[in-house]
Order: C-alpha cells, then sequence, then structure tokens
C-alpha cells in the first residue's frame, strides 16, 4: 500500500505511537482527516495479520460524527481500495452510529458524545473537537476506564475553548502521560499547506476568535462573553437613584426553575445605569405582568423588549395591548438574534457604557455565557443551567441594550403614573426626535 501525501506536521503526528495522544490544531489544518488516517492504518495493519481492531469516535454532534465517517474513515478506505460495508446502527436510546466494517471483524464507528455513550465500550478511541463537546470533563470521568485495558490508544484532538475545561487541563499540564502535538496556521503554512493566512485574519475580523480557532491559545474571553475584568470596570457598589431620564426595559420569562428578570437601565449622557434588576421565581404569568406595569408606570420607559420565545408569547401579546405597540417589542430568540443582543450587551461593557450593582449573583450570571464555534465557524451562544438560573440576567440586560440601541429614538410625553385608561391599548403620546433620527422599529 502506498502512503497518502502528507504534509510534515501529519507525518510527525501519525507516526508518534504513544498510547495517549493529543492534539490541539488551528482549524483547517485537517486534524480530523488525520486521526481517522490513523484509525484506519491501524484496522488495516490488523486485518493483515488476522487480528480485531475496534475503534470509536466520540463526535460533537451527530452530524460532525458523519462527516468524520464520510470525509475521514471511508476517504481513507476508499484511497487503499480496501472493502468495506457501511452501516448506520442504532445506539443508546434515540441515538445512532455510524459503522464501517471490514472483512476481519475490524471496525471504525462514530457516535454523538454523551457521558452515557462512554460506558461499556472497549475500543481505542478517538475524542474529535474534545473542548467542544458539552460537560466535557463528565464525559472523561465515564470514557477513562475504557482505556484502562492495556494496548488501547486514546487520541484527544480540538482547537482550544477558553480556559478551565478537560482539553485545556490536557494540553495544559505539567506532568501528563499525553504525548501532545501542538500545530498553529503558521506552523502549518511553515510546512506547506497552501492558506493565506492575513485572508483569514481579514475574513474572521474577531482578534479574540483568530487567537483561538488559528493560533491554538486558551482565552478566556474566548469562551466567556464577558470576561471577569471588563465586568469588573462597570460595577458600581449599588444603583443610584432614578433621576428622571428615559429608560429601556429587558424582560426575559421563565417559568418553574428559571428566574423571570425584569432589568431597567436609565440613560444618563452615554451611559446606561441600572436602576433596578427585579427577579421573580416561580411567578404567576399574572404577577409577572403586574411587576412590568409597575415598571412602566414608575419610570419613564422610552422602550421595553421583551422575549416573545416560547412561554412570552402571550404576554407579550397582553403588555401591548397595556403599554402600546410602540413601547413593548416582542423578540423571538434566535441565534442570530441572540448573537445580536449579546452583542449590543458586551459593546457597553467594552465602552464602559453601562453601570451595573457589585453582586456576586449578578456577576456569575454574566460571566456564565460561553462563546462556542459551531461547525461552520460561526459563534454560538451557551449557558448550564444551575439552581441560580440559565443566564436570565444576562439576557435581560441584553434586551435592554438591545432596546436603547435600537435605531431611531421614541421620545415619550410627560412622564406620569399609569391609570385605568392608560392600559386600555392606546399608546402613550409620541413624537419624533427630528434632532436626532426617525422614529423605527426593530
Amino acid at each position: 500500500m502506498s502512503s497518502p501525501i502528507l504534509y510534515p506536521y501529519q507525518q510527525r503526528y501519525l507516526r508518534d505511537a504513544a498510547r495517549f495522544k493529543a492534539g490541539m490544531w488551528s482549524r483547517q489544518t485537517g486534524k480530523t482527516f488525520t486521526t481517522t488516517l490513523e484509525a484506519v492504518l491501524d484496522v488495516l495493519e490488523a486485518e493483515a495479520e488476522g487480528r480485531v481492531a475496534r475503534w470509536t469516535i466520540l463526535s460533537v454532534s451527530r452530524d460532525r460524527a458523519l462527516d468524520a465517517m464520510d470525509n475521514g474513515v471511508k476517504l481513507h478506505l476508499r484511497a487503499f481500495k480496501q472493502a468495506f460495508e457501511a452501516l448506520d446502527l442504532p445506539f443508546e436510546h434515540d441515538e445512532l452510529a455510524h459503522v464501517v466494517k471490514l472483512p476481519g471483524g475490524s471496525y471504525i464507528r462514530a457516535i454523538a458524545s454523551k457521558p452515557s455513550t462512554a460506558r461499556g465500550m472497549s475500543d481505542n478511541l478517538i475524542l474529535d473537537e474534545f473542548a467542544h463537546h458539552q460537560d466535557n470533563r463528565a464525559i472523561w470521568t465515564a470514557l477513562l476506564p475504557v482505556v484502562s485495558k492495556p494496548g488501547l490508544k486514546l487520541r484527544v484532538i480540538s482547537t482550544p475553548n477558553g480556559v478551565g475545561d478537560k482539553f485545556h487541563e490536557i494540553m495544559t499540564a505539567q506532568e501528563s502521560i499525553f504525548s501532545r502535538h501542538v500545530v498553529t496556521i503558521h506552523d502549518a503554512v511553515r510546512d506547506g499547506l497552501p492558506r493565506d493566512v492575513e485572508e483569514l485574519r481579514r475574513a474572521m475580523n474577531d482578534p479574540e476568535a483568530w487567537a483561538q480557532e488559528f493560533e491554538c491559545q486558551f482565552v478566556d474571553a474566548a469562551s466567556s462573553w464577558l470576561p471577569y475584568e471588563l465586568i469588573a470596570a462597570c460595577e458600581v457598589p449599588e444603583p443610584g437613584p432614578y433621576d428622571g431620564g428615559p429608560c429601556f426595559v429587558g424582560m426575559d420569562f421563565a417559568a418553574r426553575g428559571d428566574l423571570t428578570v425584569i432589568a431597567v437601565l436609565e440613560e444618563v449622557g452615554d451611559v446606561l445605569h441600572c436602576r433596578e434588576i427585579i427577579e421573580l421565581r416561580r411567578t404567576r404569568f399574572a404577577e409577572q405582568l403586574a411587576e412590568l406595569d409597575r415598571i412602566m408606570s414608575q419610570y419613564r420607559v422610552t422602550r421595553a423588549a421583551l422575549d416573545q420565545t416560547g412561554l412570552g408569547e402571550m404576554s407579550v401579546q397582553e403588555a401591548k395591548r397595556r403599554h402600546g405597540m410602540l413601547r413593548i417589542e416582542g423578540v423571538l430568540f434566535s441565534a442570530a438574534r441572540k448573537l445580536d443582543l449579546a452583542t449590543a450587551l458586551k459593546q457597553r461593557f467594552e465602552d464602559r457604557a453601562i453601570r451595573i450593582p457589585a453582586r456576586p449573583e449578578l456577576r456569575a450570571d454574566l460571566h456564565s455565557v460561553k462563546r462556542e464555534m459551531g461547525a461552520t465557524g460561526a459563534p454560538r451562544l451557551t449557558a448550564e443551567r444551575n439552581g441560580n438560573g440559565h443566564a436570565d440576567r444576562f439576557w435581560a440586560l441584553a434586551l435592554a441594550c438591545g432596546a436603547a440601541d435600537t435605531r431611531g429614538r421614541l421620545v415619550i410625553g410627560p412622564f406620569e403614573a399609569a391609570t385605568p385608561e392608560s392600559m386600555t391599548g392606546r399608546a402613550p403620546s409620541i413624537t419624533r426626535d427630528l434632532s436626532t433620527r426617525e422614529v423605527g422599529l426593530w
């Protein structure tokens, strides 16, 4: 069999026969391609010697598992003109295993990664994009006994995904049993990979993402949307008194375990000052709307952005009826819209144009939202649910900042307390601010 043409960094990785091996490679450098080639070479050697070799690839998703098989394993087997049988077999619960079986009994399979899927195996393992697996520490705890049998191999490959996870620990531990390979985009290009580094950098247009995805740096900001130092720079001991200025409100609805949170931001010059954060747990929707009524009457609210997704649908309709279509905006939390809102919030923190109370639960909530890179390279935002909520304060503040950044300011008439007449669905008096911009809606 003739060897495929590989770049030197790929050849170095393949020549390393260590039992425990980790690869931290830049995007677009072929880490999955190379690691699946190692598995294919191993099963072909076993078949030639009359042995059986088994490999399991744990991927971050079902789509990634299928991609590893189609554009890795099957591609290599066809290049070697090796006969194989391709199967999709049911695995645990509703999971599906993509399998290639060779005539002598060896196989390679790929499945979506969960802590439960790692139990009960006795295979060589590949953890593909391990830093991006949800709860990778739990997965690690479940899988390590799988490779305890002498001779079984473990391969861990990924780009970084911030600090503090198991992949970060594997790649930075002072004393490690892993043979570690680091390949940045610069290393790969020096070894002959045809890539225009400057073109890629300009296309990314995000220094933090570039450092993580292409230069293999563990950046705290790459995992946490709002690093602690950014949050701390905008904290004040407690919210100051309301000064009568225009306010922007964000409301994230919830039921059962999570919090319904209302954030009130007053605009003072170019800075948004948090005047109130209301947290409601296990509260009936009628009571949640009553709290919103209080906010709308107590503050001079220019615009309120309410989470309309799922549970918020009927509440938003009722809020519009009570306070007017122009002051209440329903926001559907699509991935793109969430990213827009989170970006508006982050921009405020980066510009030091927001002030929030220095409270531990708020600080932890703001830091809990993580940025991860999807398979296409587009960022997505995630947060783990815990007893303190599900980043509900983060999203209430993001909604309020989104309301403040809406193109076109609505100028509300003289501030006055709500009356029964004002809650019949008629909007408050509204004029155009001709000194700035036209009235606009989201």
